[in-house]
């Protein structure tokens, strides 16, 4: 019996034969982000795309094949982000797609735009349900979780879905789009010049979307209105790049602010009118609050509760370039809908001779408080003792990102991410990256070889033990490509803390790791360095060591098992039983 794939290539040869040109569903996929500007592919190879990455590789492409989907997935979602182009993951399909599936979901989740192709079985098996090789209707699954999910069925329609891909992926609030391309479809035979005309090259795949002047108006009269007003940078602002626009209203208004994490570096940390150090006062006894790409979701306690004061004290004006962001907690008064960059441009048009700063008292409250935290922290950063707890190991990275401020930071884990957010100063836009919105563990070695390979700068990956876990395994990765990455393992022995103990004395405590493991050799296992450090002061030589050679690092810093708290800063959010059983 002749398959579909034998007569096609049947069909190439015979018009080969005439002397015709052609192209396949192969090159016809590589053409189309070629010509719109992608040359980068994160993925795993295997059955039904492993030639199609071998063909982008052939075509001058950058093909990073890691060793997991879902880092993969994160290593594009970030490359989006940094760069406001879609990042491109590959995966085969069914296991190998739903690897994917948590990154692309994570994207979405966090606006970053990427766009996961995978390879899938026949449709006409799929839907017969006859048991193809992975079968599974990937497209069905995939559409809850991203903005759009395209399936291409003929290689001459794979230059539009490219094209509706990227447009999605881009354009309005950014995220994650799906691609599903059956196996048939790559060698699929096209006329070659008729493949090309099928090709689309986007044009203004991110249109501006201006504010509404009345909005504008209201927005700054609330603002005139306010007493003790505050701005909060959220990593919307990082991502729209209009770093000098926002530079420039801030500093013109005279407001304090604040960063989300992922925004810190827009403005230094620090900068006079930075209210990072003294949040809890900022947050608590402001009165009109201007949100500037930042969701009142869970990491601003939803804009209510003891974090803000008094029910009612607050009046908020909320930019953002999704209508239906407004009032998803509590009322907005001034709604700002438009792409960041034009609305803080008009506001910034609208500040005139007659605007005010702020009052000095309020400024002044700020100050005093900043100042007084941070004279109460600074000991605890000083310290040079073994074991090392957080406080005095962040101290050290400090230091090397305050002597290094271009390099890209790259932070997860409980106490370590909560930790580092308010330890660790940032001076440059986009170059601090971490757990986002969902706060998930497992981004760190994507992030990491996808700042490294987008921006070609050194990456400094801060790693809680029990985070890097969900993606240690890329440290291949690293070495086989031979990136700028620095990676610190906190190493508390376990989860939290390494100190958990089974009642019965059968198994270790369900939050506790192998003791005293030693991290820094599996680095060494693929011809990069380890390292195993015991002091804040070893800990700033040995990164200092690294991130001047360039080369792939792994150090393993020793802290304190007793260091830590259950859950970092959001223990709140961890249910503890109040029943106590009796023993059987």
């Amino acid at each position: 019996m002749v398959t579909t794939v034998e007569k096609v290539k049947e069909m190439a040869m015979a018009e080969a034969d005439s002397g015709q040109e052609l192209t396949d569903g192969f090159h016809l996929v590589i053409d189309a982000l070629k010509l719109n500007g992608i040359t980068n592919i994160y993925g795993v190879p295997g059955i039904p795309i492993t030639d199609l990455g071998r063909l982008a590789q052939a075509e001058g492409m950058r093909v990073i094949s890691f060793r997991h989907e879902q880092n993969a997935g994160n290593a594009a979602a970030i490359a989006g982000f940094l760069t406001k182009k879609p990042g491109i993951c590959l995966t085969v399909s069914a296991p190998g797609f739903l690897n994917g599936l948590t990154a692309l979901a994570n994207a979405t989740t966090n606006c970053f735009p990427m766009i996961l192709i995978s390879g899938s079985s026949e449709r006409e098996i799929v839907d017969l349900q006859q048991g193809d090789y992975e079968e599974m209707d990937q497209l069905a699954i995939a559409k809850p979780l991203c903005k759009a999910a395209f399936r291409v069925l003929h290689a001459e329609d794979i230059g539009i879905a490219v094209a509706r891909a990227i447009r999605a992926a881009v354009s309005g609030r950014p995220g994650g789009v799906y691609l599903d391309l059956p196996a048939k479809l790559f060698s699929q035979v096209l006329d070659a010049d008729k493949g090309a005309k099928s090709l689309v090259k986007v044009i203004d795949a991110a249109p501006a979307q201006l504010p509404a002047p009345s909005a504008i108006k209201r927005a700054l009269d609330v603002l005139k209105s306010a007493k003790r007003p505050l701005i909060i940078l959220g990593k919307g602002a990082a991502y729209a790049q209009a770093d000098q626009e926002i530079r420039s209203f801030v500093e013109k208004s005279g407001i304090p602010f604040l960063q989300m994490s992922m925004a810190k570096g827009l403005l230094p940390d620090t900068h006079p009118q930075s209210a990072g150090a003294a949040r809890s006062t900022a947050l608590k006894d402001s009165d009109v609050v201007l949100l500037v790409g930042a969701r009142l979701n869970w990491l601003l306690s939803h804009g209510k509760g003891k974090t803000w004061g008094e029910p009612g004290s607050k009046q908020f004006i909320q930019i953002d370039i999704e209508p239906k962001e407004m009032d998803s907690n509590v009322e907005i008064v001034a709604p700002v809908v438009g792409d960041i960059g034009s609305c803080i441009s008009a506001l910034l048009d609208g500040i005139d001779g007659k605007w005010q700063a702020p009052p000095a008292d309020w400024i002044e409250a700020i100050r005093s408080k900043k100042d007084a935290n941070i004279a109460k922290m600074a000991p605890k950063l000083m310290k040079n003792s073994a074991p090392m707890d957080f406080h005095s190991a962040l101290g050290a990275l400090r230091t090397v990102i305050k002597e290094r401020p271009d390099a890209i930071l790259v932070n997860e884990g409980a106490n370590t991410l909560d930790l580092a957010r308010g330890i660790i100063d940032m001076y440059e836009p986009r170059k601090r990256l971490d757990v986002g919105t969902w706060g998930v563990m497992g981004i760190g070695m994507g992030f990491a070889v996808g700042a490294a390979v987008e921006t070609g700068k050194p990456v400094l990956a801060i790693e809680g033990d029990s985070a890097f876990g969900f993606s240690g395994m890329e440290v291949e990765t690293i070495c086989r490509y031979d990136l700028p990455v620095t990676i610190v393992v906190f190493n508390n022995n376990g989860i939290y803390r390494g100190t958990d103990t089974d009642p019965h004395g059968r198994d270790p405590g369900t939050t506790v790791f192998v003791k005293d493991s030693r991290y820094d050799l599996m680095m060494e296992a693929f011809g990069g360095k380890g390292v195993h450090v015991t002091t804040p002061d070893e800990l700033k030589r040995a990164v200092d060591e690294a991130m001047d050679s360039g080369k792939p690092t792994l150090i393993n810093a020793a802290i304190d098992p007793e260091a830590g708290s259950e859950s970092g800063n959001i223990g709140n959010l961890n249910p503890q039983s109040v029943v106590k059983k009796k023993s059987a």
